[in-house]
């Protein structure tokens, strides 16, 4: 581990103290690690240096909008290779919220994330990137104590980055 000093002004330490006690900081050196850590992913990201991602995607829509469900739905299904999952909850009797996982090219994910928050009526979009490194076609047995052989497997490992 490195070790490092900052100077801070008194008035922007004690911002960032009360900061890190609203976000529930043990101590700043976390902190620090967090923000450097958000830094270099969007910069990875924005100098195309991320191949792959995983994501959380959130929105609001108006679930009454004339087929907006439905065009919705039909968009995740068209992405079924990046959309890992899809948490639907109701808000009112007009307003739903989804969060979806995604995890794929980061190109990908951000044409889609893009093409669905474009829709009319989706509101309040967006769109959390994590770098990944990707470990393809990674198999291995998952066998039961009381089977007579292990079932093989081919799947995917993404770890983030930093």
């Amino acid at each position: 581990m490195e070790r490092f000093t900052i100077s801070l002004s008194d008035e922007l330490a004690s911002q960032f103290d009360e900061l890190l006690r609203k976000k529930g900081y043990q101590n700043r050196s976390e902190a620090v690690r967090d923000m450097v850590r958000t830094e270099l992913a969007a910069a990875s990201i924005e100098r195309h240096e991320a191949p792959f991602c995983i994501a959380a995607l959130s929105y609001v829509y108006n679930h009454h909008a004339r087929d907006l469900a439905e065009r919705l739905t039909e968009l995740q299904h068209a992405h079924h290779d990046i959309v890992l999952s899809t948490m639907h909850v109701h808000l009112d009797h007009d307003n739903c919220v989804e969060a979806l996982i995604l995890r794929g090219a980061t190109e990908s994910v951000t044409r889609f994330a893009n093409a669905l928050m474009a829709e009319p009526e989706v509101r309040h979009g967006r769109l959390n990137l994590v770098p990944v490194d990707v470990e393809k076609g990674h198999s291995h047995g998952h066998g039961h104590e009381h089977s007579q052989s292990a079932v093989q497997h081919q799947h995917v490992h993404t770890k983030p980055r930093t």
